[in-house]
């Protein structure tokens, strides 16, 4: 395969990352005219990644000795990322688990202990330009060495469940997200070891929930817009990186003005990483899998 003078490929080495991440799912939410906020108590965690190839693997924890999350006693916070690219095909598959949020209601703040949040989902993109690394913008096993873009669409399908146990009130919540969104991604890179990078997207597509509250119940369909925007700066080099990346996704499920949901997650992230040469075993077994499926 001839040389891409657009990107420099690490495929004898395994890339490790340690990262310093702030991430939350939160919802606001107007039921009928009144309107409130969830936000989780913890929202720092630490995060590991391993990369080789076509396959990243993050984990996340938050511990008790960061700063932010002192506070938040009984708070919980779990986050997993995987990614795998194939060709220029891209699959991501996320999961978060929180429990313990706040809610500001008329101008009082309110701790919600019993909260709790799980959401399970992700996106399948298509990377039209393959002159144009996604890989090194969040996963640096690729160095992006001359400016490309691509055009990059994308489908998300999320579930998430929302379970309220809290000031008197008992809640059982089930969102369905599915849309297509659009998006185009920039790597400039303005020296030879540094990048910006900048991205956005916007989609449609339906929302199904299903509402319990106590003994009552109701399920409706409503339309769901999309929007995702990312900035990432980056230093590489054969061996060391370093940057930062962010990103946020928005679902917004509307029936009407006095009815919607905004389903907002962000991600930001300081890493830190080094290459280092894979075993010749994993080089070979990732080598023969490439020959016998043709890629």
């Amino acid at each position: 395969m001839p040389k891409n003078e657009y990107i420099k490929d690490f495929n004898d080495k395994i890339s490790a990352r340690l990262s310093l991440i702030n991430t939350s799912n939160e919802f606001n939410i107007n039921n009928n005219g009144f309107e409130y906020k969830l936000e989780p108590n913890k929202k720092d965690y630490l995060g590991l990644s391993f990369l080789f190839r076509s396959v990243e693997l993050d984990l996340g924890f938050a511990p008790d000795f960061l700063k932010s999350n002192t506070d938040n006693a009984n708070s919980k916070l779990f986050n997993l990322n995987f990614r795998m690219f194939l060709n220029q095909w891209m699959q991501t598959i996320d999961v978060y688990n929180q429990k313990g949020f706040t809610t500001v209601i008329n101008n009082i703040k309110f701790e919600l202990p019993g909260t709790k949040t799980f959401k399970i989902g992700g996106s399948t993109s298509y990377i039209f330009n393959p002159n144009f690394s996604f890989r090194a913008i969040g996963f640096q096993n690729e160095w992006q060495t001359k400016s490309a873009g691509s055009f990059i669409p994308r489908l998300y399908y999320y579930f998430t469940q929302l379970e309220v146990d809290d000031l008197g009130v008992k809640e059982n919540d089930y969102f369905y997200d599915i849309a297509i969104g659009p998006s185009y991604y920039y790597n400039f890179v303005f020296h030879k070891n540094f990048f910006l990078s900048l991205g956005l997207s916007a989609g449609i597509g339906i929302n199904h929930n299903e509402l319990n509250y106590g003994s009552s119940s109701e399920s409706n369909t409503y339309a769901l817009y999309e929007i995702g925007s990312r900035i990432a700066l980056g230093y590489n080099s054969d061996t060391f990186f370093t940057g930062i990346n962010s990103n946020v996704l928005f679902l917004k499920h509307h029936a009407d003005s006095a009815n919607k949901v905004e389903d907002k997650t962000t991600y930001f992230e300081f890493y830190l990483g080094y290459r280092f040469k894979a075993p010749k075993k994993f080089i070979k077994l990732a080598d023969d899998f490439n020959r016998k499926f043709g890629f």
